[in-house]
């Protein structure tokens, strides 16, 4: 860790710089030094020091925290149906969250324009629109090229390949725009606020689609864009389905929200979301409960292979499909009953700690990092002309 102003904001952000002893301990900084830099950064309104922290003999610390007005960054979760939304202050503290309808299949545009008022809205609601916007994290359900931030070839997402959801939104906005997968941003948001000590872990999103998001070593591994992409996994299965990517049976063709509706209403159900879906099977329609126990052993017969090869410290089970018992028990029976002893004495397989909320919870996070790391911190402590 280096000494820039920026550095120790990171370290106080982080929880690990809670006192002016401790930056200097952590970034190698001389103790003068480091309270000068401090003092300019409470001057210029990025951190406030009160409180009492615990003493390690004499004089107890006072506590350092950025400051609730040095800015906020808003966190999009942009769904098929829907557009889940926060305002988070630099801490990654949540200040206002609210959920607002949408459908993807409206194409890039009109989705975008819209997401963009929501934007301006959710500030608004959240009181807020005085403080500087310094960035938006927004997740979508569908592949994203991490160096273009572009779409790349998604199922049910019409007219989105290749479309430049970041620079549009950056026209719309005039801030810096972080676009992130939303099965990768559920294991941020996971590791983030569920699990922060588990730093090996995969977070599987199975909803309308499915996907998985891999932390590693304490770091979401992206590869080259599609890493964690296990809908397109070909499974063994009854009967053949063609996927939308012109394979045939790949696991999101079968287990995925989507593929459950449309077989329930060739049946006669009529379903018409993944919410209804998990609705029937709590009420123990049979027909429901047999196809999702099916999904989840589908789902199961995936991640099986990928446990003995990754060895993650937890499997996080999230989206829609969550929230069915029977889904989880027959994800969990299949990977304690193939795997290897040595891969799962100490595998822990849970729902979500933060439930509905995790992909949008790591898009705050990403975007966090992003203006942390950035030049931002510096660039304000500079006198301008």
């Amino acid at each position: 860790m280096g000494g820039t102003a920026g550095d120790l904001v990171r370290l106080v952000a982080m929880g690990h710089g809670r006192s002016r002893a401790e930056l200097a301990r952590l970034s190698g900084m001389a103790p003068s030094s480091v309270s000068l830099r401090v003092e300019e950064l409470i001057d210029a309104g990025l951190l406030r020091e009160d409180g009492e922290g615990a003493s390690r003999g004499g004089r107890r610390p006072r506590q350092l925290r950025l400051h609730e007005s040095a800015g906020v960054v808003v966190a999009a979760d942009v769904g098929s149906h829907h557009v889940r939304m926060a305002v988070m202050d630099l801490a990654g503290r949540v200040l206002l969250t609210h959920e607002l309808p949408g459908e993807i299949a409206e194409g890039p545009e009109a989705v975008t324009e819209r997401l963009a008022g929501h934007v301006r809205l959710t500030l608004r609601q959240a009181q807020v629109s005085d403080l500087p916007l310094l960035g938006i994290g927004v997740g979508m359900p569908g592949p994203v090229d991490p160096a273009s931030a572009k779409v790349v070839a998604p199922s049910r997402m019409p007219g989105w390949n290749d479309y430049p959801v970041r620079e549009r939104l950056t026209e719309l906005l005039g801030v810096r725009v972080v676009v992130e997968n939303d099965a990768n941003l559920m294991a941020v948001g996971e590791h983030r606020y569920g699990w922060p000590g588990r730093d090996n872990l995969m977070a599987v999103k199975a909803g309308t689609g499915i996907g998985c998001g891999i932390i590693a070593s304490g770091r979401l591994h992206r590869g080259r864009g599609a890493a964690g992409d296990i809908s397109h996994v070909p499974v063994h299965a009854a009967q053949r389905v063609t996927c939308s990517c012109g394979h045939s049976d790949c696991l999101e063709a079968h287990a995925s929200g989507a593929a459950l509706c449309r077989t329930l209403r060739a049946q006669g159900i009529e379903v018409s979301s993944t919410g209804r879906l998990v609705e029937l099977v709590n009420n123990g329609v049979p027909e429901v409960t047999n196809l999702v126990r099916n999904a989840g052993r589908l789902a199961g017969q995936v991640l099986t292979p990928l446990v003995n090869f990754f060895n993650p410290d937890v499997v996080v089970l999230g989206g829609g499909l969550s929230a069915a018992e029977p889904f989880i028990a027959a994800v969990r029976g299949a990977i304690y009953e193939r795997c290897l002893p040595l891969a799962t004495r100490d595998l822990e397989i849970a729902t979500t700690v933060t439930g509905q909320d995790a992909c949008m919870l790591g898009a705050g996070s990403v975007v966090l990092d992003e203006v942390l790391t950035s030049n931002w911190v510096d660039e304000t402590l500079t006198p301008r002309s």
